[in-house]
């Protein structure tokens, strides 16, 4: 069975349909890449695999169960974690209180208690240091550089200990450095069992990393499958660059 399966999904925005009958399945212990040319649909597919929108028709699977009539807190709690959990409105907090706030049993509510407690700072220090900000811990968010705010959004996907890690271009906007570790972390964490959905436009790092590699055009599934062979694919060639 699929760690995630989705099944003719279908959403649309007034005339247009973004997501236009897709299905397609994220193994368990892999890292998927899921790519396509610009308006091909695939943030919409991330936003409702998170419960960000609801599907207009179609499934949503994860683990067996069915999570397109959930709420994103609720996703979350089964094991599904995205970068941009970190809502604009917690910009004046600390780095430290952008993680706690990720905590399972404590959440947003949590931040109105007296004090942090013992065992949510130790694993947020834990995971800064697993990223290597955890120098930042008490800086306010909104002073860190887009690199460094990336990091703290990675580190906080993994404070509700997910099984199924979803990520919006990991590596967009930052330099080979921090790009290179941020990958080695995908691999560590993936050696432990977590799984990867990555929506990346750069290929360099989908070729090198990904595998099986998932590709969406005008809304719909195209191909699936390794990224040599992905990449040699008429129809994935055509729709990126347009028929010869």
């Amino acid at each position: 069975m699929p760690l995630l399966e989705v099944r003719n999904l279908v959403k649309h925005f007034g005339g247009i349909k973004a997501v236009d009958d897709c299905s397609f399945s994220v193994e368990k212990g892999t890292i998927t890449a899921l790519i396509g040319p610009n308006g091909a649909g695939k943030t919409t597919a991330f936003n409702m695999i998170s419960g960000l929108i609801k599907p207009d028709s179609g499934t949503i699977t994860f683990n067996g169960k069915r999570i397109d009539n959930l709420q994103p807190h609720q996703i979350t709690r089964l094991g599904v974690s995205r970068t941009f959990q970190i809502s604009r409105d917690l910009m004046d907090m600390t780095v430290l209180e952008n993680l706690v706030v990720q905590f399972p049993t404590t959440g947003f509510w949590g931040l109105f208690q007296a004090s942090i407690l013992h065992h949510e700072e130790e694993r947020a220090i834990e995971l800064l240091d697993f990223v290597g900000i955890a120098y930042l811990a008490r800086e306010k968010a909104k002073n860190l550089s887009y690199g460094q705010k990336k990091l703290m959004e990675f580190a906080a996907t993994l404070m509700t200990e997910p099984e199924l890690i979803l990520l919006d271009e990991p590596a967009g906007g930052i330099n080979p450095a921090l790009m290179d570790s941020i990958l080695e972390r995908i691999e560590l964490l993936n050696q432990q069992g977590i799984s990867f959905l990555i929506v990346e436009h750069n290929m360099d790092v989908v070729m090198n990393l990904c595998n099986p590699v998932i590709v969406m055009a005008y809304g719909k599934f195209l191909t699936q499958g390794p990224p040599e062979q992905v990449q040699n694919d008429r129809h994935v060639l055509e729709a990126y660059l347009g028929e010869a």
